[in-house]
């Protein structure tokens, strides 16, 4: 399992790529319930490239705070591909960032299902594009372990895909 300083180095090497391009990010997270924002805060100068951070745990929440579609909610579920993406990209509709990531999942011990295992973490990133564009991409990844194993996991792929997505 990630260790605590694998997240804060992961946290670091963030900083050290989007300070110089002047990006900033922002987070929307349902079941890391702010881990992400709260480790990318823990890195002196995040002022610089932090611009805020959505914990958005229940559907009214997302659809509050992320303009995310009630009928999105209602036809997919909270557990999504179409819910993260519209989390990324309300993300980055609420905030003055250049990059968002989102992160739904189910981290248990209970409420998977067959068609939606426990540990199931759907992930969006967006990237706001020169003029009015959005790029956004998703994908979804289940992971193994206990409650806490699943968030670490889904941190750490939340966090390299924004370096995916800053050209690392």
């Amino acid at each position: 399992m990630p260790s605590d300083e694998m997240l804060l180095a992961l946290a670091h090497r963030i900083s050290e790529r989007l300070e110089p391009r002047s990006l900033s990010v922002t987070t929307a997270e349902s079941c890391t319930g702010g881990w992400i924002a709260k480790l990318l805060t823990d890195v002196p100068g995040c002022s610089a490239w932090f611009d805020r951070g959505f914990v958005t745990y229940s559907n009214e929440a997302k659809q509050e705070q992320l303009a995310v579609p009630a009928a999105v909610l209602d036809e997919h579920g909270a557990v999504s591909e179409p819910t993260v993406r519209a989390m990324a990209e309300g993300a980055l509709r609420h905030s003055r960032a250049d990059l968002a990531l989102s992160v739904s999942g189910i981290a248990g011990p209970g409420g998977g299902r067959p068609d939606k295992p426990l540990g199931l973490v759907w992930f969006g990133w967006a990237q706001r594009l020169a003029g009015d564009g959005t790029s956004i991409s998703s994908e979804h990844c289940v992971f193994n372990g206990n409650r806490d194993d699943v968030r670490r996991q889904a941190v750490v792929r939340a966090l390299d895909g924004i370096l995916e997505l800053i050209g690392e």
